[in-house]
């Protein structure tokens, strides 16, 4: 990936913050965004005391807000003249049942989780378009495949993702670019880190392979997506769950 600049949103924790590390352990020029601009800085100094080939650049974006897009976008062009990779991976959860589940509830996991994964997309495929040349890889989840109670907002977001994965592989392929949906299951992050250990261990008898995901088996297989080995693989969606979904 030397050369080569990515865009990785949600990139302050978790699974956007380890795919940013993967990418610039290949050489890409990571543009690492996320409303918070603190945890970004530290990122992008971890990447320079670590010495990795390719460098994380800190760049503030709320995904919600449709009218900021643009503007970002263009300012990585002006800087970098070129976007061969998407990693679409921010987004939020706000659990509840749903018979109890009210409309913002709905409506801010759908705007976070999918409308602005469109409006990102529409965006940065543009100099791919003209490049003729690019990786778009978005993050779904397990829940997208199977459902899961509690989260009839993130499952929907989750499942409209894989479909406009799909719509927008068959729309962009002649052009050379990719795109493809990694679909974690259950991966130790904070959001993991908060459920009950009962919750936990009884989660874990569900997958064969008897354990939680890691943030860096997300980021592999996000890396691989991303590179240019992956050039004959479009519209296609991974479970990175350990066998849960089988």
């Amino acid at each position: 990936m030397n050369g080569q600049v990515a865009i990785v949103t949600g990139a302050s924790r978790g699974i956007g913050r380890g795919v940013c590390l993967a990418l610039a352990q290949r050489g890409a020029t990571v543009i690492a965004a996320a409303r918070s601009e603190g945890p970004l800085q530290a990122l992008a100094e971890e990447a320079r005391q670590r010495e990795l080939p390719g460098r994380i650049e800190p760049r503030p974006l709320d995904v919600t807000q449709r009218e900021t897009i643009p503007p970002f976008i263009e300012a990585v062009m002006t800087a970098h003249e070129r976007i061969d990779i998407l990693v679409n991976n921010a987004g939020i959860t706000r659990d509840g049942l749903f018979l109890n589940m009210d409309d913002d509830q709905f409506d801010d996991v759908l705007t976070a989780n999918l409308r602005s994964v469109f409006w990102l997309t529409r965006a940065a495929c543009r100099p791919m378009l003209q490049a003729r040349y690019g990786r778009i890889v978005n993050i779904a989840s397990v829940s997208g495949v199977m459902g899961n109670a509690g989260q009839a907002n993130y499952a929907a977001s989750k499942a409209g993702l894989i479909g406009m994965t799909k719509s927008i592989a068959k729309e962009l392929g002649k052009r050379k670019i990719t795109c493809n949906a990694v679909a974690p299951g259950f991966i130790t992050t904070d959001m993991t880190d908060g459920l009950p250990e009962k919750l936990k261990e009884e989660a874990k008898k569900l997958i064969p392979l008897g354990r939680f995901g890691t943030v860096e088996d997300v980021a592999e297989t996000v890396a691989f997506f991303a590179s240019p080995a992956s050039g004959y693989i479009t519209g296609q969606v991974v479970l990175v769950d350990g066998g849960l979904r089988m």
